[in-house]
């Protein structure tokens, strides 16, 4: 048995429960098997010497075939009942200690990947605990039992199975290894699938503001065929180590059957012994050959408890600058005219008849009550939700006519709470120009005021992030998030309240950051704090989905009236 077997016995009781039960029947399977060949054995030599086949030994056979059938169907029963408890325990022990790390350490996990170990993955033991450990009880019962009774029947035939029997495990073992190895690899293909997956789907409004979401289509396509490609190396060495196993099996049977033969025909072996001979000799060898189909079904389970164990072993753990040039601003405004937005199940519109233009290098803040809106409005302008009625235009072109990857090229989105990925640093700031060079990625981060703080990681920029960011603080999210803006060099620029929920300190930080990267673009800006107001040319107060103190003629180097610079 591997360690990671040894430990599940000795940490499940069910499990010790269920080996001792499976010990016991299959001793009274043993007893069953000897019994059912005898009487078979004795029925059959009786009726090739034209006897007649007494009532009773006839009946004794159906009990006995019976009570075999029996001991089979209490052996899985009790199995599934075992495999059912083993699971729940295993599931209440792996959540338990994801409630105890803390969210911190919660959310630095790839929650796909333990999704799929909580369900898909501890669903694997079933083979393990249903095949595996009975046939292993059997294994170490039925062949011995077996012997012992050919040794005092015929010594000779107990002498070649004896000889053959150990024959069958040292094959399983030098396949079973190689197919362990590649059980493994499947498994973590798998698991990151499921993790990669559920990250994605996450931060798919991320991914199509930036135009990666084909990108990440392809990523997920190659992920799901290597998982594929390596579920089908398994089964082939699987299927590979059936046929060796059922090869040894047959010769070794044959190495019996041929020798019984020859003795029969010569008068050396009476017909009731070389039937009974016959019987039990393939029955010797059926544990070790189930046993064997057992272990490559169950292979995969014994991957997804070593998983489950790192996870419970875990121990909690220990732990500017200058400026891009801007772009030049674009040369067509950003108009939304009569748009109505409304949202499936709501009755009022989110956005009803707004009309707004943004001249270009203008930077407007839209301010307002919590749902009035404001981040809806953005999202019209990301070509996210598409208006009821009205249109959304740039440059005279209806955004619902143009290509919205071409559009979303030119615009750098900084959303209220940025999806970091569980990727390394460089890897979500690169999000906002893959094709970025090492010195591109650290110039963006130091004008977005974070290289101080990413060089203070324990790997720098190669320092591997957590699920959603985890590991850095609010603000330190937010600067990444401004980072990929000042790597995209986009001059459109739409910010959903980038100082929400940060503390003085980060909010200040952000607000000097944010008011670099304002500079020579256009901007649409979300804000509920006063922080950012100085820096916008005119304030938009949006309303029940509609537009107040809207004033599209003035100019963006007008100054903004002191009556305007206070939010609502």
């Amino acid at each position: 048995m591997k360690p990671v077997e040894r430990r599940l016995l000795r940490e499940l009781p069910v499990l010790r429960r269920h080996m001792a039960a499976s010990t016991g029947l299959s001793l009274l399977t043993a007893a069953v098997t000897v019994a059912q060949a005898v009487l078979l054995a004795g029925v059959l030599a009786e009726g090739f010497a034209r006897h007649t086949v007494p009532g009773g030994r006839l009946a004794a056979l159906a009990a006995v075939l019976a009570a075999r059938a029996l001991l089979a169907w209490a052996r899985t029963a009790l199995a599934q009942r075992a495999a059912a408890d083993a699971k729940q325990l295993l599931r209440e022990r792996v959540t338990g200690a994801l409630r105890r790390v803390g969210p911190v350490r919660l959310a630095a996990r790839r929650h796909g990947e333990t999704a799929t170990l909580l369900t898909r993955g501890l669903d694997a033991l079933d083979p393990y605990v249903t095949g595996y450990l009975p046939t292993l009880a059997a294994m170490t019962v039925v062949p011995l039992a077996v012997v012992a009774y050919l040794a005092a029947t015929d010594l000779a035939s107990a002498v070649v199975i004896l000889v053959t029997l150990p024959l069958i495990p040292l094959f399983g073992a030098l396949v079973g290894t190689h197919t362990a190895r590649r059980t493994a690899r499947q498994w973590r293909l798998l698991s990151r699938l499921g993790g990669h997956f559920l990250d994605v789907v996450a931060g798919l409004p991320t991914l199509r503001a930036f135009g990666r979401e084909r990108h990440q289509t392809r990523v997920v396509a190659a992920m799901a065929d290597a998982h594929r490609r390596a579920t089908l190396r398994t089964l082939r060495v699987a299927f590979l180590s059936s046929l060796v196993l059922e090869t040894v099996a047959t010769l070794s049977v044959a190495l019996v059957a041929v020798p019984v033969g020859l003795r029969l025909l010569r008068g050396e072996l009476d017909l009731n012994t070389a039937l009974v001979v016959l019987f039990l000799a393939p029955e010797a060898y059926l544990p070790l050959r189930a046993a064997g189909a057992a272990f490559h079904d169950s292979a995969e389970g014994v991957a997804v408890a070593e998983r489950a164990f790192a996870l419970l072993d875990e121990d909690t753990p220990a732990r500017s600058a200058g400026q891009l040039p801007a772009p030049d601003p674009r040369t067509s405004p950003l108009r939304l005219e009569n748009v109505t937005v409304r949202y499936p199940g709501r009755a009022a519109p989110a956005l009803d008849r707004v009309t707004l233009t943004v001249r270009p290098g203008e930077h407007v803040a839209l301010t307002g009550p919590s749902g009035a809106g404001k981040s809806t409005l953005l999202a019209a302008l990301l070509g996210f939700v598409t208006p009821s009625s009205g249109r959304v235009l740039v440059g005279g072109t209806d955004l619902a006519e143009a290509d919205p990857a071409d559009w979303r090229a030119h615009v750098a989105w900084v959303p209220q709470r940025p999806h970091l990925f569980a990727a390394t640093v460089a890897d979500n700031i690169r999000l906002g120009r893959p094709d970025a060079s090492d010195a591109e990625v650290r110039a963006a981060a130091r004008a977005a005021a974070a290289e101080e703080f990413i060089d203070e990681l324990p790997d720098g920029y190669a320092t591997l992030l957590g699920e959603r960011g985890a590991g850095l603080s609010a603000g330190q999210r937010q600067r990444i998030a401004l980072a990929r803006a000042f790597l995209r060099d986009a001059p459109v620029l739409l910010l959903d309240e980038p100082t929400s929920h940060l503390d003085p300190h980060s909010e200040a930080e952000v607000t000097r950051a944010t008011a670099r990267l304002m500079r020579g673009r256009t901007t649409i800006v979300v804000a509920h704090r006063f922080a950012l107001l100085p820096h916008v040319d005119r304030i938009v107060t949006v309303e029940t989905g509609g537009l107040r103190d809207a004033t599209p003629e003035a100019r963006p180097d007008a100054p903004v009236p002191a009556t305007a610079r206070s939010p609502r």
